[in-house]
């Protein structure tokens, strides 16, 4: 359950409460709540005093549960805000591979009216004799781009060693499906107040990914994006299977901002624009797309990104689908 303390109760009392509860003390918006198993549905009359109110809860899925708060959470990313009308369109190569790769992106970017750009500094790739990125010198040229055309950065951490580096760097840090376990990286992302992005897991229930997303969330962050990228299922002609039933589901029962990968979902660029339009008329709050200048020279997934006028004909076929579900894209 969650509980909010009123208001001037000493730290004392919380703490007593908390460790009572075996809770989590977790401050927002100058309230004070703590979060205890969900097993737990009653608290000891000796508390009623410092209780404002509380929320029973049936699942560890509290504090992103819309329960517990009804609307989509509102985050600011740049010139967007998600969790109101806007999509978040953001675009760029799978990894930062120079810099005259990432500027003509930027260059798309700022010329398609767009404001954010991702790419990956840090590679969690799945053989370690693949591209594993440019490390500190790709965050740089990605920062180098939000300074020169005033972008938002969108990047990864691959795991809790340079976690504290992709914080500086970073407006979004994504925490891949390869390290959405990584409770280093969860912890650290839940003491800083950036937006955080995770990535659900192949083999990922929704239970697990959004039980990620209450790690960031406990630790103090409420600025957590869900992003559906495609499970494991039996079918071996796309690279992964897009969940769309799971992303309703999402968008039921849980109050966080979600994002759709259409990319590594298919994971064959001729697919990519339809699977990106269907995400569209689902009404969600943004989209990831990779897009390379030259796919055919890329160093990582080359196969499912779009060239720059493969895009260009996408985003235009948007559009009137993101308008005719009330959505401006951003």
């Amino acid at each position: 359950m969650i509980i909010q303390c009123r208001k001037n109760i000493s730290e004392s009392q919380i703490d007593r409460l908390a460790a009572t509860c075996e809770g989590v003390v977790v401050n927002y918006d100058s309230n004070v709540f703590v979060v205890t198993p969900s097993a737990l549905k009653a608290v000891d009359a000796q508390f009623d005093s410092i209780i404002d109110t509380s929320w029973v809860m049936d699942s560890d899925i509290q504090l992103s549960s819309r329960k517990f708060k009804s609307d989509t959470r509102k985050i600011n990313i740049g010139k967007c805000t998600t969790g109101g009308n806007q999509t978040l369109l953001t675009i760029g190569p799978c990894g930062v591979e120079s810099e005259e790769m990432i500027e003509q992106t930027a260059k798309l970017i700022v010329g398609s009216g767009l404001s954010t750009i991702r790419a990956g500094a840090f590679k969690p790739r799945t053989s370690p004799y693949s591209f594993q990125g440019m490390g500190e010198e790709g965050l740089k040229l990605l920062a180098r781009m939000r300074e020169k055309y005033g972008l938002s950065v969108v990047t990864e951490v691959r795991d809790s060693t340079h976690v504290q580096m992709v914080l500086e760097y970073a407006d979004v840090v994504q925490i891949g499906a390869k390290a959405m376990y990584d409770h280093g990286i969860l912890r650290a992302c839940g003491r800083s107040q950036k937006p955080i992005l995770i990535k659900r897991g192949f083999g990922t229930t929704l239970q697990e990914f959004v039980q990620a997303a209450e790690f960031v969330l406990s630790g103090g962050n409420p600025n957590v994006l869900l992003c559906e990228r495609g499970i494991r299922t039996f079918e071996t002609k796309s690279r992964f299977t897009l969940d769309l039933c799971g992303v309703a589901y999402l968008k039921e029962y849980t109050n966080l901002p979600v994002i759709l990968d259409p990319s590594h979902a298919m994971g064959y660029a001729y697919g990519v624009s339809d699977l990106a339009r269907a995400c569209m008329a689902m009404n969600v709050d943004g989209l990831l797309i990779e897009v390379h200048p030259d796919p055919s020279v890329a160093k990582s997934d080359a196969a499912q990104q779009l060239n720059h006028d493969t895009f260009g004909k996408l985003f235009e076929s948007l559009k009137p689908i993101a308008a005719a579900v009330g959505r401006t894209i951003v």
